[in-house]
């Protein structure tokens, strides 16, 4: 049986081409599309519905929405909407629903206050799955307060929306946390095989509070997959770009990959937030080509095959292919109907 496998879209390429992309990676046997809402960029909610409209099978996941930016009554009635327009496949909903902490220094900057955002998470993942059950639900947390409240659909399918709910996690807290409550975690990107076997463990160890096995917790991983075979060097290039970008803005997930602290730190001397093209280009100049090779798929389509191989063994369910590359069909094809 192929691998399952899924893209995901960020903010690099036209929304049209990304829509025909997606209709091309369901003809070739993608299982689903994974919608990026981390920055103050594209809205996952406006895409998740455009690319629902221009296809027929493929299954769609918000990877991943900020808590903070929504009230769980509102996200629940969003999701639910999705629910209904999208319909299932093979008896499972189009639509799967991840949620993250958001990060610094956006949510500093807008106003938000993440305080104690395992509380936070466990609040929202909880009242929103009891209201996607259609009942009234009474809910009294620290974060989250809902006094009898029930998605009021009124002329509609009153069945219970059975949406998957994820945690998109990096820490060792949240990924605990994820096992325990969630149906699956979206696991990051820009991280060593290393450290998705330890994230993995820790989701284990929280499936386990609950009384699951990891067998009952999907594991999917954004995947950063920089691939040309015409020109892998042009390739390695567009990569160090991108960790440039995760060295400047979010040394926590370079630490997570045991990235050298003087690496990181020369990187945040030439790259701030929001920083300029021509800053991650400079800071992509001093990556060493390992570095890259140790946080992504990078080079021919044969090299790339086989380092998502290797997160596959550690224990990834399924890759999410973020195309780094401006042809994503490059992408889709090197993984269409293949078997590690």
């Amino acid at each position: 049986m192929a691998q399952r496998m899924a893209l995901y879209m960020q903010d690099k390429h036209p929304i049209a081409y990304e829509i025909e992309m997606a209709q091309y990676a369901e003809s070739k046997g993608f299982s689903e599309i994974w919608q990026a809402d981390t920055r103050l960029a594209r809205d996952c909610v406006v895409l998740m519905s455009a690319l629902l409209s221009n296809t027929k099978r493929l299954r769609f996941g918000s990877g991943v929405l900020p808590i903070w930016t929504r009230n769980p009554a509102v996200i629940a009635a969003t999701w639910s909407t999705m629910w209904e327009m999208a319909g299932k496949v093979d008896g499972q909903s189009r639509v799967m629903l991840g949620l993250g902490a958001w990060w610094e220094p956006i949510a500093g900057r807008v106003g938000v206050e993440r305080r104690k955002p395992l509380q936070a998470m466990r609040e929202h993942v909880e009242a929103i799955r009891q209201l996607f059950t259609m009942q009234e639900v009474t809910y009294a947390g620290e974060f989250v307060k809902l006094e009898r409240v029930k998605l009021d659909v009124a002329y509609g399918d009153l069945s219970p929306r059975d949406i998957p709910i994820y945690i998109g996690a990096t820490g060792p807290q949240m990924l605990e946390l994820t096992g325990e409550i969630c149906d699956g975690v979206v696991l990051n990107y820009v991280v060593s095989v290393d450290y998705i076997r330890g994230a993995i463990e820790l989701v284990r160890k929280g499936a386990q509070k609950a009384g699951k096995t990891i067998a009952e917790i999907d594991r999917p991983e954004l995947l950063v997959c920089s691939l040309s075979d015409d020109d892998p060097q042009a390739a390695m290039l567009m990569g160090k770009t991108l960790v440039a970008y995760y060295l400047g803005t979010e040394p926590h997930i370079m630490k997570a990959s045991n990235v050298d602290e003087d690496l990181i730190k020369k990187v945040q001397e030439i790259v701030g937030w929001p920083a300029t093209e021509d800053a991650y280009r400079r800071a992509a100049a001093i990556i060493p080509d390992a570095v890259v090779r140790n946080l992504m798929a990078v080079g021919t389509a044969q090299q790339c095959r086989d380092k998502v191989a290797e997160y596959i063994d550690a224990g990834v369910t399924c890759p999410i292919l973020y195309p780094m590359m401006d042809d994503i069909k490059a992408v889709i094809d090197a993984f269409a109907d293949w078997t590690p």
